[in-house]
């Protein structure tokens, strides 16, 4: 009881507290198995504290989608920034891009996991999410621009997103099943070092040719004048 109520004296240690055991839970276990009692447990606050503070467990439940969309966004925006400001050509840039996501995806399973449930139930509480279509439209963005791809060409930058995003998941969902079955440990290091080395290849190899020059930084381009 003392634990509980440390813990639910600062509000948004548990609101946090609440939100990270839901996105496990969900992950693993699926939303039909979840309860906020399994939540509230997990955090390590009292079982009527999840319903508190998000009203039921269909709100919980889109709340934490709406938070791994919005870490999403931050590391798209953070890596457009890096991108913009290098010197470096579009290859590079390329594979620095696939490399990052590919690791942050790799340090965020769970969002996986809860995206493949979420396709699995027809992208139900999706469709709630303002997010969801915002990291979307961003990093079509993000690939345009730091490709220097033709703005007008966007089903190429589609097709790029939905490679990099097939790659990338691919062996953190299906470790149980295909790798398994090839007699692959998903997780081991030695496998993620090739695997993440491989995706970059591919991706890099495949559009080689294809991606523009790109601009100079802003502030270059009138020192040469």
């Amino acid at each position: 009881m003392d634990r509980h109520s440390d813990r639910e004296r600062n509000p948004t240690r548990t609101r946090e507290a609440i939100l990270d055991a839901a996105e496990r839970l969900f992950a693993e276990n699926g939303y039909d198995a979840t309860s906020l009692t399994d939540v509230g447990t997990a955090a390590g606050v009292s079982r009527g504290t999840p319903g508190y503070f998000f009203g039921s467990k269909e709100q919980l439940y889109r709340e934490v989608l709406a938070r791994c969309l919005e870490r999403v966004r931050a590391a798209v925006r953070s890596g457009r920034e890096r991108a913009l400001a290098s010197r470096e050509p579009p290859e590079v840039v390329l594979a620095g891009a696939v490399g990052e996501y590919f690791d942050f995806i790799l340090s965020h399973p769970h969002f996986v996991k809860l995206l493949e449930r979420e396709a699995l139930d027809g992208g139900r509480q999706l469709a709630h999410i303002p997010p969801h279509l915002e990291a979307a439209q961003e990093a079509l963005g993000a690939i345009v621009s730091e490709l220097a791809l033709d703005p007008a060409d966007e089903a190429e930058a589609q097709q790029l997103l939905i490679s990099m995003l097939a790659l990338s998941w691919f062996h953190v969902v299906h470790g149980p099943t295909v790798l398994r079955a090839l007699g692959v440990e998903a997780g081991a290091p030695a496998f993620l070092e090739a695997r993440r080395r491989h995706v970059v290849g591919l991706v890099v190899q495949g559009l080689r040719g294809r991606i523009g020059a790109r601009p100079a930084p802003a502030g270059e381009a009138g020192d040469e004048a």
